[in-house]
Parts: structure tokens; C-alpha cells; sequence
């Protein structure tokens, strides 16, 4: 649940905890702590040139006592237990935790420091606890059971009837019938596991962050664009190593260091250095961690009942089961792995022009596919470069939705920031009624957490008769400007920018009454939905010119280039569905496990990977000890969904191409039966509103070549 119901402590506990560090000198707590005051920036976006650490445990305790308090009220009532009593009551407690932790949440994965992650690792068992002093609740959940049990009679709204099925299960997937052996033991696992994937989390960012290769001949510079040598010189600069190069192990660093380096064993360097994070054996290494936490999720799916961790986070997706996802994943592995072989063999030939006898290495493979696709399609990703221009793209983005829903996007800059890359924008209806708030950051720094995503600040909700409107934001790590260019991103990245952007339309669209139903709220497989059909729009041809322009004459991308995007777009999918799909089988080797006996993380992983057959010429997209999706990012169990939600996407884009791009009533259609829906209905029950039927594989694996 994204709601505070699942994330708070009692203040009584949390003293004594806080406690633990007396030989330390108090942090003065400032006069005014911003998250006891009403926020006056405008629409209520934070004032976030007023937090400081110091501010965040104290909101913390407040935040947490309040909804204590707010919990005993109700589990402690002398009246009958009714729907607006209990369930609405559960629901609208907690409002300054979420509120303190959405805004820590924010800084801890877009611009962390020291301080917040001593915060993070201080705070996290405290939640836990919290979390399972209200689910864990017998006089609570004994209120709640009597409503759910004289549920048929209520008379409640479908909404109504969601929420209390929803909150119901949680509270029994939460341990709330276990006795109360059990549920010390439940209290117990959830928060060590807390504990251990914050510091899962600290431990990649450190990974990220700790390996630079360094370059200081210009011959080993060989193969690499001019753009990609400016941005290595000035990083060395900001290091104090003018003179030299130096390239990271953040993406836009290292991916297209291993596409165009024609230095073979400084592509092997980075890319064992970018495969070895958490597996290093210092102070950031993972693998107990990995263990660990796989261990743990089986004694608590044991603890609630179920098989497995899968069968028990399964249960409320739309595959339901692990069955469910291994059929499709075995669906698509099939034919890409016969793909990826003979890609592999394609690029083996290449390399013996080169004079290199092989065999192909996972370091080849960027490289040598790169000089196949400008062989097979006479198309550079660099060339391309100059028409994605990382403002243009997101103006494309935001051109797509006003043409779809007439939304339109105002800057804003009276609202205030948490860094100076940040952007903010003002979203509106057609008619000029206010939507929400969305905050762009796009660009890497050693405080941000690799990859891209996107989340809420506050998510929409109805509260006291009046309509809360969302603040969202859109988060990336793409191609920074240099002094002499804007940021050119690639045509991979724009898709990205697009993709997340179909987030932040779910959460802004949405339109429920209750938070917890809202917007993103919904289950992993179906969340990817509104964000996966957007990038159809990215690249679509007709959309394609409105937003690729030439950053410095503004000419639209020549069709010619369009022509070769679109011929070139199931090039490489044998690599790119592998490397992804092998991570999916990955995740559920983790999670179908039914003993807690702590695993060799190596031995395992490569025995998953034997199991598949994954050719060695491709590393699976996340090697455990860095696959933050599932041991910190609530994707346990649910990396597949990527691949089910492109099922999804793929079908219900074909709507679309049915009746125009832009239709107003398919455009309609999909917002009012999904994006606005949030998790008030079953997720199938949308899809089916929408499209007229279940969706259909056939569309995914032709869009991938993999249909013969």
C-alpha cells in the first residue's frame, strides 16, 4: 500500500530507539519545522528551500504519534463499526507521516547526502514497527472484519466497496489474523527486512559512484563521438583531473562507452566494473544482503500461508500466480533466445573482419551490434542524436497529451525546488481548471540513484468534499548539456522520457475519491500500462516530427531517418528481450524458493541462468547484487511486469492505430476507463472497458519480430 497506513511507528517506541546514540551531540532542531506549517507556495507544493535534515525525524515522531492516535480512536470506539468509522477513518489517518515521508522519499532517491541516509537507515525499523502496530491491531482488525463481514448490506459505492476489500486483505496479508506468536515473529522479519533493503539501496548508490575509468592517452579516446569526449573531459575537470578523460558507471556514461570504444579491453574494464557492483567484497557488497533477504521472504510467505513469496505477491497482480508469469515468460523466451543466437553469430562474423578470432563477449556486444545496425540500416545513433534535444523531446511529450486530452503544460518558477536542474510545470485542462503539479529532473549526479521513474509528492484524493490535486514528478538520468551543446539524448532515451511521462499522466488523470485507490496505486503488472503505450506516440512516425528537430536549424528529422528508426526498430530484439527476460526468470528464482536456507548469491544466479539456457555472450540486465527493482524497489516477484504490461500496451495501442492516433472518443475511452480509474476496479475489468476484450500477445511479439 503506498498509503501511511503501512509505513508508521508509536512515538513511544520511537524515543528510546532515538535514544541509541547518547555519546553523540544533539542536532539542534531549527524554530520552525516546515512540516508543522502550512505550506504557502503556490498550489502547496513544498517549500523546499526551507527543509533541512533536522527537520525530518522530529515530523517523523509527530507524524507517527498523530496517527497513532488517530488508529486508537477508532479501534477503541464505543460505537458499532460502520463503513465512514473504520475504513474512511483508516483512510484518511496519517496524513503529516505521508506527507513528511513522500517529500524524504523524494530526497533520499533524487538527491541524497550523508545525513539523509543515516536518517533513512534510522527511521526505517521505526516504520516498520509503526506500520505493524496498526495492521497488527486486534481491536482494529476485529472492527474492520465486522464491516467487511456485513459488507452486502451497506449499500456502499463501488468505490466504497473497493476500498473495503482492498483495506480488508491488506490488514490479512498483513499478518492481522496470526496469533500473537506469530505476529512477533511477522514484527520481527518485516523489520529486518526493512533494515536490509535500505541498506541495499545505499550500498548500489556507493557501487554507482565508487569506479571511475580514468583515461589519459587521446588514442584510447579511438571510436568514441566528439560529444561523448567533451562530456568526459569536463567530468574529469569537475574532478580535478583536467587533461584526462573519465567515464562512469552511470549509464549515460558506460552504455555508450561499450556502442562506440574501439579499445576491446577498456570496454572489458568498465563493463566488469559495471557487472561487479555489490559483488566486490568491501563495505557495499551485497550478496549477504541478497541472501539474506531472500531468506526472509520465505519464512514471512510461510508465516501468511502461502507456498512462496511469488504465490503471496502474485495473488494481487494480474497474473495471479507463478504459473501465470512463466507462461508468458516462456512464451517470449523461446523464440528471442533462437533470435540472440543468431544476432551473436552475425556480430562473430563481424569481429573476424576486425581480425579478432573471438568468441564473442559480452563487452563485444554493444559495439559490434552498433556497427552491424549501420551496416544492415545505414543508421548512426549519433547521428540521430542532434534531433533529440532533451527539451524538444519533452515538448513532444507534452504536445502528444494535449492533442490527446487538451492538457497543457505552464512553467512555473515561483515554485520552489530541490535542485537546480529541476523544472516545474503547471497542468491544465482544456478549459484552464488546474490538473496538478509535475517537476522534471533529468540529468545524473553522485546524489541521485541510477535509472529513471516517476512518483507523487501528494497523490489526488477528494478529502472534506474538495478535490486534492497531485504534485508529481518526472525523474531521469540522460545525457547532460556540455558548455558547448544542449543535452542530446538518444532516440532510446526519448522513448524513456516518454514512458515515464505516462506515469506521471496516471497519477496526474487520476480522478477517485480515495488516495490509496488513486492514480499509480495499482497492481505492478498493470502500472507499466499508461506508461509503456506512450512510447508507441515516441515513436510513432507522424509524432516523431513534431518533437525531432535539429537543435541548431530546427528542421524537422528528414523522413529518411524516420524511414530507417522504423525498419531498425526489431534490430537487436533477440539481445534486448533476453537480457530483460532473463532478469524476469531471475526475480522468480529468488521468489519461488519455499526454504530459507541462505544461498551462495553466485552459484545461484548462475544456476538460474543455466536453467533458461542464457547464452554467454549476454549478462542478465540486473545481476543480483545490484537488481534494486527487486530488493529495494518493490518489484520482488514483479519484474515481469515490464514484459505483461507491454502485452497490454501493444494491444491497446492498437486501438488507437484503428481509429487515428488522436481519436477524441479512443482517447477519451482509454483516460476515463483507466488512467482516471486508478485501482477502484479490477484491473482486467478496465482493460476490457476499454478495449471491448482481453488483450492479446500477438501484437507484443510481432511488434518484436518474434512472431513467425
Amino acid at each position: 500500500m503506498k498509503k501511511a497506513l503501512v509505513l508508521a511507528a508509536a512515538l513511544a517506541v520511537l524515543i528510546p530507539a532515538c535514544k541509541l546514540k547518547e555519546t553523540q551531540a544533539p542536532v539542534p532542531t531549527p524554530d520552525v519545522n516546515p512540516f508543522f506549517t502550512e505550506w504557502t507556495a503556490p498550489f502547496g507544493t513544498p517549500p523546499f528551500d526551507q527543509f533541512k535534515p533536522a527537520h525530518y525525524m522530529p515530523a517523523y515522531e509527530k507524524g507517527m504519534a498523530d496517527q497513532k492516535a488517530e488508529i486508537a480512536a477508532v479501534a477503541v470506539s464505543t460505537e458499532a463499526p460502520t463503513f465512514a468509522n473504520t475504513v474512511e477513518a483508516l483512510e484518511r489517518s496519517g496524513r503529516l507521516l505521508s506527507k513528511v515521508n513522500n517529500v524524504f522519499g523524494m530526497y533520499t532517491n533524487n538527491h541524497t547526502s550523508d545525513e539523509l541516509q543515516e536518517i533513512e537507515q534510522d527511521v526505517a525499523p521505526l516504520l516498520s514497527k509503526h506500520s505493524d502496530d496498526i495492521v497488527l491491531d486486534a481491536k482494529l482488525f476485529a472492527r474492520l472484519k465486522a464491516v467487511f463481514d456485513q459488507r452486502a448490506s451497506l449499500s456502499l459505492t463501488p468505490e466504497q466497496s473497493r476500498l473495503l476489500e482492498k483495506t480488508y486483505k491488506d490488514f490479512v496479508r498483513s499478518g492481522a489474523a496470526l496469533d500473537e506468536a506469530k505476529k512477533a515473529e511477522l514484527r520481527a522479519i518485516n523489520e529486518e527486512l526493512t533494515v536490509l533493503e535500505v541498506k541495499f539501496g545505499q550500498n548500489v548508490l556507493k557501487e554507482d559512484n565508487g569506479f571511475t575509468l580514468v583515461i589519459d592517452k587521446a588514442e584510447d579516446l579511438a571510436g568514441l563521438p566528439e560529444d561523448m569526449k567533451t562530456g568526459a573531459a569536463e567530468a574529469a575537470k569537475a574532478k580535478g583531473l583536467e587533461g584526462k578523460w573519465v567515464f562512469s558507471l552511470h549509464k549515460p556514461s558506460c552504455i555508450p562507452f561499450f556502442q562506440y570504444s574501439a579499445k576491446r579491453e577498456l570496454r572489458e574494464k568498465l563493463f566488469k566494473a559495471f557487472i561487479a557492483r555489490g559483488d566486490n567484497g568491501n563495505e557495499a557488497d551485497n550478496k549477504a544482503i541478497v541472501s539474506k533477504i531472500a531468506s526472509l521472504r520465505v519464512k514471512r510467505a510461510a508465516l501468511l500461508g502461502y507456498k512462496t513469496h511469488a504465490d503471496y505477491v502474485l495473488e494481487e497482480t494480474m497474473a495471479k500466480t507463478p504459473a501465470g508469469v512463466y507462461k508468458l515468460l516462456d512464451q517470449i523466451w523461446k523464440p528471442a533466445l533462437a533470435m540472440a543466437k543468431v544476432e551473436a553469430k552475425e556480430l562473430e562474423a563481424l569481429m573476424a573482419k576486425d581480425g579478432i578470432a573471438g568468441p564473442l563477449q559480452a563487452w563485444d556486444w554493444w559495439y559490434y551490434a552498433d556497427k552491424l545496425k549501420k551496416a544492415k540500416y545505414d543508421l548512426d545513433d549519433e547521428a540521430l542524436r542532434p534531433y533529440f534535444e532533451l527539451k524538444a523531446v519533452r515538448q513532444g511529450a507534452f504536445d502528444t497529451a494535449t492533442k490527446l486530452w487538451g492538457l497543457t503544460f505552464t512553467p512555473r518558477t515561483d515554485i520552489p525546488v530541490y535542485h537546480p536542474d529541476v523544472e516545474v510545470f503547471e497542468v491544465k485542462e482544456a478549459d484552464g481548471t488546474h490538473v496538478g503539479i509535475l517537476y522534471s529532473d533529468y540529468f545524473p549526479r553522485p546524489s541521485k540513484r541510477g535509472g529513471a521513474w516517476s512518483s507523487a509528492i501528494r497523490s489526488q484524493s477528494a478529502q472534506d468534499g474538495k478535490k486534492v490535486t497531485p504534485i508529481v514528478y518526472n525523474v531521469g538520468n540522460f545525457t547532460k548539456p556540455t558548455a558547448e551543446k544542449p543535452s542530446l539524448i538518444t532516440f532510446e532515451e526519448a522513448t524513456t522520457l516518454f514512458h515515464e511521462f505516462g506515469h506521471a499522466l496516471h497519477d496526474l488523470l487520476s480522478n477517485v475519491t480515495y488516495e490509496s485507490l488513486g492514480g499509480t496505486n495499482v497492481p505492478r503488472d498493470f502500472v507499466e500500462l499508461p506508461s509503456q503505450i506512450m512510447e508507441n506516440w515516441a515513436s510513432d512516425s507522424e509524432v516523431i516530427k513534431t518533437y525531432a528537430k535539429h537543435y541548431k536549424t530546427g528542421q524537422p528529422i528528414p523522413q529518411d531517418l524516420v524511414d530507417k528508426i522504423k525498419k531498425s526498430g526489431q534490430f537487436n530484439q533477440g539481445f534486448t528481450t533476453i537480457e530483460y527476460t532473463s532478469a524476469c526468470y531471475l526475480d522468480m528464482a529468488w521468489h519461488i524458493l519455499t526454504t530459507p536456507e541462505e544461498k551462495d548469491v553466485r552459484a545461484f544466479e548462475n544456476a538460474a541462468m543455466k536453467t533458461i539456457g542464457l547464452i554467454p555472450q549476454v549478462v542478465v540486465r540486473y545481476k543480483s547484487p545490484y537488481f534494486t527493482h527487486i530488493f529495494t524497489n518493490g518489484y520482488s516477484a514483479g519484474y515481469y511486469s515490464y514484459i505483461w504490461s507491454e502485452v497490454l500496451d501493444k494491444d491497446a495501442f492498437e486501438a488507437f492505430k484503428e481509429k487515428g492516433l488522436f481519436d477524441p472518443a479512443t482517447a477519451k475511452s482509454y483516460r476515463d476507463n483507466i488512467l482516471s480509474k486508478g485501482n477502484t476496479r479490477e484491473p482486467m475489468d478496465l482493460y476490457k472497458a476499454f478495449r471491448g476484450r482481453e488483450p492479446k500477445v500477438e501484437p507484443l511479439l510481432k511488434a518484436r519480430g518474434l512472431l513467425k
